[in-house]
């Protein structure tokens, strides 16, 4: 009775660890945590453009990875671009805004 307790015991324990240990991040993908975390930098991202009365939200695309925010689409000016970029930054959390904004 007491091995089996013991054997038991050590199961659980291995499913918690590798659970645990499943939920981690790598260089090329998100742990849990930073994919919540990037999916509220992304939402006060946009919530911050779409707040500009000089963007337009259905223009430009917004991704984050690992705190670092993507801008991508089309914007009337450079100024436009400049302005994504700057209210991006702004943004708490927000390492580094990679721009690839098209001016058309």
């Amino acid at each position: 009775m007491h091995k089996l307790k013991l054997i038991i015991l050590l199961l659980l324990s291995f499913s918690c660890v590798s659970t645990i240990v499943g939920c981690a991040g790598g260089k090329t993908y998100e742990s849990t945590g930073e994919y919540f975390d990037d999916s509220v930098i992304t939402s006060k991202v946009k919530a911050s453009i779409v707040g500009d009365s000089k963007l337009k939200l259905l223009q430009i695309s917004v991704e984050t990875f690992k705190s670092v925010v993507q801008l991508s689409g089309f914007v009337n000016s450079t100024e436009a671009a400049n302005r994504a970029v700057d209210l991006a930054r702004r943004v708490k959390g927000v390492k580094q805004v990679n721009n690839s904004l098209i001016v058309k």
